[in-house]
């Protein structure tokens, strides 16, 4: 890593299932190209499978003082070197899957004040999903960004089954750039303003 890239604000990209089979990874993979090939922040995949944590059972919340749990000490610490998160998420039963919500409610400050980002994919972009991460994010003190990418049910079993790759679908692209065009502008502002604090 080069001076110049570990002055870039980093920002992790999450992917946000650990079921076997899963979609999660072709997203996650695509959105981490598109974004390597900017200059101006620094990217990270996170996979939650290296970051195996149990359900959350500490006797206060992470926002009222440090967890016991070691994994989650991991989870904190990895989290913390970031200055934004793109989630890349499915939608479950109309929401995000429990290992991402879990993997949330186990950090607090490491989210605050940092941007957030969305790739979500399923039967309608998993709109859902993300509608409800948004408020999550909110609750966190993060500010969620206005532009996602939301991969539909045409596109996800095109990529999953039907043999096509993600530039079958330009308008993906397009939307990528827009996500990350918010996630550049926002992480500048806010890192900006948590170092002058």
């Amino acid at each position: 890593m080069t001076g110049q890239q570990q002055q870039q604000p980093r920002i992790g990209i999450v992917i946000g299932s650990t079921r076997e089979g899963r979609f999660g990874e072709k997203p996650a993979h695509w959105i981490h190209e598109i974004a390597k090939q900017r200059t101006d922040l620094a990217f990270e995949l996170v996979d939650l499978r290296e970051h195996p944590l149990p359900f959350f059972n500490e006797a206060g919340a992470p926002a009222w003082g440090p967890v016991k749990n070691e994994a989650a000490q991991r989870w904190q610490a990895k989290l913390a070197t970031f200055d934004g998160l793109i989630i890349v998420t499915p939608e479950y039963n109309h929401g995000p899957s429990a290992v991402l919500k879990n993997a949330i409610d186990w950090a607090y400050k490491e989210f605050i004040r940092k941007p957030i980002g969305f790739v979500g994919y399923g039967g309608v972009g998993a709109a859902r999903a993300v509608e409800q991460l948004r408020l999550v994010a909110v609750e966190m003190q993060m500010a969620p960004v206005r532009h996602a990418v939301h991969i539909g049910m045409v596109e996800f079993l095109g990529i999953w089954q039907q043999g096509k790759s993600f530039d079958d679908f330009p308008h993906l692209a397009q939307s990528a750039t827009g996500l990350l065009d918010d996630m550049a502008w926002w992480t500048r502002a806010l890192k900006t303003a948590r170092e002058a604090a």
